[in-house]
């Protein structure tokens, strides 16, 4: 399996120097023989990053490179965007969600971080090509999402995606309205052998604490550490998205005490439910459970105690349903074949 290669300043850095490096070895290539078998794309395979990446440190010098090292990541916001930001702030309530708006009527560009995003997306892309199908059965997926009397969609994921309103399909552009509808909130893993599931207590938020104390250290952990769960315990790969809750130092600082190989903030791109396949097996999940409360009567249509044995009984058929698991795990194959293909932007996944 491929080594993990955590993608820190000091990896730049050196990847950086590198690059320099090799384009120098080029020129003195072509000035004596006339010809180089090395080119921008044949570094960037080298180095495992983007074209883009290349391009933009390829008439750098080593003294540049030095100059660089520690300023951290570059800046994606231009000067007039800074600009906006630097005004916004001698307001008292000025809101992020208003200074997005300015930044969008004064440069006529979202501030979604969406450059950043493409490009850890591409790098991610190019860090796993050298894996296999057999290799991606080692990964265990997680995912903590909400099941609801009434379906309800990803309000997060359609934000990063629907391009347009036609982009989303007619059935799902209205939805009956439920004043305080009831649901189960859940933390789902599975692995090529077997699913753990984790429902939500009754009040209680996805804070970090909680995602600490008891998912991970009473649930994900031990369930990591049994040989029983996994091909190979020694290869598995604990797999989260960047929720606040995992993203917090003190989460990362946990798997890391623990010695939990797993892909932290440095390696797994955020803004990516297209590449995780536990969101596939939350759509089967919220499918089949709209499928059995629409049949459910009248009086238990909206019924909390429907709901939970509802979900437990769809849980418990998926309990060992090996051949999905290892499917959705096998598609991972594919699907950064495909972001590749998309040049880090949406796939159909």
């Amino acid at each position: 399996m491929a080594n993990l290669l955590y993608d820190s300043e000091e990896e730049r850095f050196i990847d950086k120097i590198r690059c320099v490096t090799y384009r120098e070895i080029r020129d003195e290539m072509i000035a004596r023989t006339g010809e180089s078998i090395i080119t921008r794309h044949w570094i960037s395979e080298k180095l495992r990053r983007s074209d883009n990446w290349v391009r933009h440190n390829w008439n750098k010098t080593i003294e540049e490179c030095y100059t660089e090292f520690g300023s951290g990541r570059p800046q994606v916001l231009t000067q007039e965007s800074k600009n906006v930001v630097a005004l916004a702030s001698s307001f008292r309530n000025s809101s992020c969600r208003r200074v997005a708006r300015a930044i969008l009527e004064k440069t006529k560009q979202r501030l979604l971080k969406r450059n950043t995003h493409i490009e850890d997306r591409k790098w991610f892309a190019n860090f796993v090509a050298d894996w296999t199908e057999e290799d991606f059965l080692h990964i265990a997926p997680s995912d903590e999402f909400y099941i609801y009397v009434g379906r309800k969609p990803n309000h997060q994921n359609d934000r990063i995606w629907a391009k347009s309103v036609e982009d989303i399909s007619s059935d799902e552009r209205y939805r009956e309205m439920v004043y305080n509808a009831t649901c189960i909130g859940i933390f789902i893993m599975f692995t090529a052998k077997k699913r753990l599931w984790v429902p939500k207590e009754h009040g209680q938020s996805w804070d970090d604490t909680y995602f600490r104390d008891t998912i991970l250290r009473q649930h994900v952990i031990p369930f990591l550490r049994d040989p029983s769960n996994f091909l190979d315990t020694d290869e598995v790969i604990f797999l989260h998205d960047k929720a606040p809750c995992m993203k917090a130092n003190a989460t990362q600082h946990l798997l890391e005490d623990e010695d939990v190989n797993f892909w932290g903030n440095s390696i797994w791109p955020g803004n990516s439910p297209d590449m995780n396949p536990a969101e596939n097996v939350g759509a089967i999940i919220k499918d089949k459970i709209e499928e059995l409360m629409v049949n459910e009567d009248h009086r238990d249509r909206y019924n909390y105690d429907s709901l939970k044995t509802n979900l437990e009984n769809t849980l418990q058929d998926l309990e060992h349903d090996t051949d999905l698991f290892s499917d959705l795990l096998w598609s991972m194959r594919k699907r950064f074949d495909a972001l590749r293909a998309a040049d880090g932007g949406h796939t159909k996944f």
